[in-house]
């Protein structure tokens, strides 16, 4: 390697070196994205809350769980739920006709099997004095005992079958969501509804619930509801966003007033009437932002403002008691807070997760980087040919302009000459004093040539007795064409200063 080319590999790496220390020192922007994941330190994150969910609940018992919820309450690990997955989907590939038949029986017979259980358990949210599912079924077997025994032993041993098929986790614990969005299928709506109905509670926080949870909300009778914001007028008269006034239901906490952006907390939570739950927390307009609602021996906790969690409203003296707040209504007792609905299943953090899961596609990605790296040593060291430097093409219009008169002048047509440039004068006038169809023999029109070009009459006089002499003499001598170009240059030169 000869020194000169040495010298420029090493200023490149210096460039790349003072690049890299500068990328790296620099003041990192602001990540506002709403992630609400507990490890995040971004305005947008969960952090603060995570850290003080300890002191807020009165427990230690805070675990953090990654996985679905129906394997969170059913305890059924990933490997077997992926299986059956994947089972069922390769079974459907290879036989549709009669696989769709029988799929469809099954579902009709677990999604009869799950109505009717469902149907009893939402029967206390409704009431919360009436008993639980296992309660509620046992008076109808005896109501109808004396007619037809056997058969309704029958039914009752299927229904306890079909709802025992599953159990649940016998642990009693709080279960809590806090992100943008909700998200549950139908076999985490029906976990979670029979987890609650056990004596359990769910707080979920999140402003968008998802088409996947309306069997959810069906059950609960909740929806939600977008309002308008209202803006003032801001220093430059642009409207800005008023804020949302928060305040809870409860007398003794109905002093202290939380504030927050209206643009992140216009979501508020429209109960069906005949539900039973209270308003726990409300705008100024009464609007509910946080519900407790009652199901089994268990409660739903829903709130529409998730951001009143996050970093950056936790740390505001205004708005940080509202979570602590919130929370305070759950019991002491062991706390999973969800994760999966954020960061997904343990070890999904890598961008190229699904690359290296696949042998074939993690082949092709290494022979694609280390091809890359190949042609890029091999094309540098490639010399390249010389571009040719192609001069411009020449302006010649002048050229082909003192060509044309030269023709004129030693062809002695001195009259041709004149002509042209009486023609050029008259062109002239009209494009920079206006005048169309000037009369050179007017004497209003000398008056006002006079004044426009700012020149004496006299001058004038002579220059338009030149002109009328060169369009009327047959023959111009050498003197008279000089005198004419003269007196017309001066005056175009005075008359445009």
């Amino acid at each position: 390697m000869t020194s000169p080319f040495r010298w420029y590999w090493v200023g490149l790496l210096a460039l790349f070196g003072a690049y890299v220390a500068l990328e790296y020192y620099q003041p990192k922007p602001v990540d506002w994205r709403p992630t609400f994941i507990n490890k995040d330190k971004i305005p947008y994150g969960t952090y603060v809350l995570y850290d003080q969910l300890p002191r807020l609940l009165g427990t230690d018992s805070i675990e953090t769980t990654r996985l679905p919820i129906y394997n969170q309450l059913t305890g059924i690990p990933l490997a077997v739920t992926d299986a059956l997955e994947s089972a069922q989907t390769t079974t459907q590939t290879i036989e549709p006709d009669t696989s769709g038949a029988t799929s469809t029986e099954a579902e009709s017979t677990e999604s009869s099997d799950s109505t009717a259980s469902p149907s009893t358990e939402s029967l206390p949210a409704t009431d919360s004095t009436k008993p639980g599912p296992s309660e509620a079924r046992a008076p109808r077997s005896d109501s109808t005992a004396p007619d037809t025994p056997a058969k309704d032993e029958d039914e009752s041993e299927e229904d306890e079958e079909g709802s025992s098929e599953i159990p649940l986790v016998a642990t009693r614990a709080n279960y809590l969501f806090v992100n943008t969005q909700f998200s549950a299928g139908t076999p985490d709506t029906h976990a979670l509804l029979r987890f609650v109905a056990n004596g359990n509670d769910v707080f979920i926080a999140a402003e968008d619930f998802g088409d996947s949870t309306a069997v959810f909300l069906d059950t609960l009778g909740v929806r939600t509801d977008i309002v308008d914001v209202p803006t003032h007028a801001g220093p430059q008269g642009l409207p800005v966003a008023d804020s949302a006034v928060l305040h809870f239901t409860n007398p003794s906490l109905a002093g202290p007033r939380h504030r927050l952006p209206g643009l992140v907390s216009n979501v508020r939570l429209v109960v069906d009437s005949g539900q039973v739950g209270h308003t726990l927390a409300a705008d100024a307009e009464g609007r509910p932002v946080l519900v407790r609602l009652n199901f089994g021996r268990g409660h739903f906790y829903l709130c529409s403002v998730p951001q009143a969690f996050s970093n950056q409203f936790m740390l505001r003296p205004r708005t940080g008691q509202f979570a602590a707040t919130a929370l305070s209504y759950l019991p002491t007792r062991l706390t999973w807070w969800d994760e999966y609905q954020k960061q997904g299943r343990p070890g999904e953090q890598s961008l190229l997760r699904l690359v290296s899961s696949h042998e074939a596609l993690s082949t092709a990605y290494y022979l694609l980087i280390w091809g890359g790296l190949l042609f890029v040593f091999v094309e540098a060291r490639r010399r390249q040919r010389i571009i040719p430097t192609l001069k411009p093409l020449p302006n010649t219009t002048l050229l082909f302009t003192r060509t044309v008169a030269s023709l004129y002048r030693h062809g002695r047509s001195h009259t041709l000459i004149a002509e042209k440039k009486v023609g050029l004068f008259m062109d002239y006038l009209r494009t920079r004093f206006q005048e169309a169809n000037p009369d050179l023999g007017d004497v209003d029109f000398r008056e006002r040539l006079s004044q426009k070009s700012g020149l004496s009459r006299p001058r004038v006089d002579e220059l338009i007795r030149l002109v009328n002499f060169a369009r009327t003499a047959p023959q111009m001598t050498d003197h008279q064409l000089l005198q004419l170009s003269k007196a017309l240059s001066d005056f175009k030169r005075e008359a445009g200063r």
